[in-house]
């Protein structure tokens, strides 16, 4: 734990020169409402959270989460601050270049390949699930970037878990990697499920569609 809204996870502080967190919810912003307006009003919280783990805004990218399988290369060069439309996934080899994901009960899935210093932030629920966007992220890694998959380490964030969802998506995402490459020691779940503590996490599910989202980031500094 960074900050007492931030969650940092033991696999990815042991990476030399990764900056991650997963940013957990502050209760005392009403996000009981619309999607748009509640990450609106949850902007000035993502920006504290931001400074304290030394990341720039401008220096953030995310997509724009469609419930797709779609992994985007960001390079250098223009891609600072930018929206990517129909992306679900977002892959990277620059220093201070930062992925963003939000969710809330789907699983934001961390890969990392320390020795590359690469790394793709990916939103995997139930349909991102279905599609594997995970092992097409694991996939892109290794075709774009050279990557072992022998080396890539896999985080799983807070996401909805049985009995408060009839899917186990974390469990599948967990048995695509693993049948993808990724070493059973370099794949880590923290095992929580959003739905469980609504003080700490938003649950689309339990809160019926109308709250805030969680959000994930990662990136390699220069």
């Amino acid at each position: 734990m960074t900050a007492s809204y931030i969650e940092t996870y033991p696999a990815l502080d042991a990476v030399d020169g990764l900056v991650h967190g997963f940013i957990c919810r502050d209760p005392q912003i009403d996000v009981k409402t619309d999607r748009e307006t509640a990450i609106a009003r949850l902007e000035p919280h993502f920006d504290r959270c931001f400074a304290e783990l030394g990341i720039g805004r401008d220096c953030l990218a995310l997509g724009e989460q469609v419930h797709g399988a779609h992994v985007q290369l960001c390079g250098a060069g223009g891609a600072e601050g930018i929206l990517y439309p129909e992306t679900d996934g977002i892959a990277t080899s620059c220093g201070d270049q930062y992925l963003g994901v939000y969710v809330a009960d789907c699983g934001a899935v961390y890969l990392v390949d320390p020795v590359q210093r690469v790394c793709a932030l990916v939103h995997s629920g139930k349909k991102g699930t279905e599609q594997k966007i995970a092992v097409v992220a694991i996939q892109l890694m290794q075709q774009a970037f050279g990557s072992r998959v022998e080396d890539i380490i896999v985080q799983l964030a807070p996401c909805i878990r049985p009995p408060h969802y009839e899917i186990d998506f974390a469990a599948q995402i967990q048995s695509d990697c693993l049948a993808a490459g990724i070493q059973p020691e370099h794949y880590h779940d923290c095992g929580i499920s959003t739905a469980t503590d609504l003080e700490r996490y938003y649950s689309y599910r339990i809160e019926k569609g109308q709250t805030g989202r969680l959000m994930a980031v990662m990136g390699f500094s220069k």
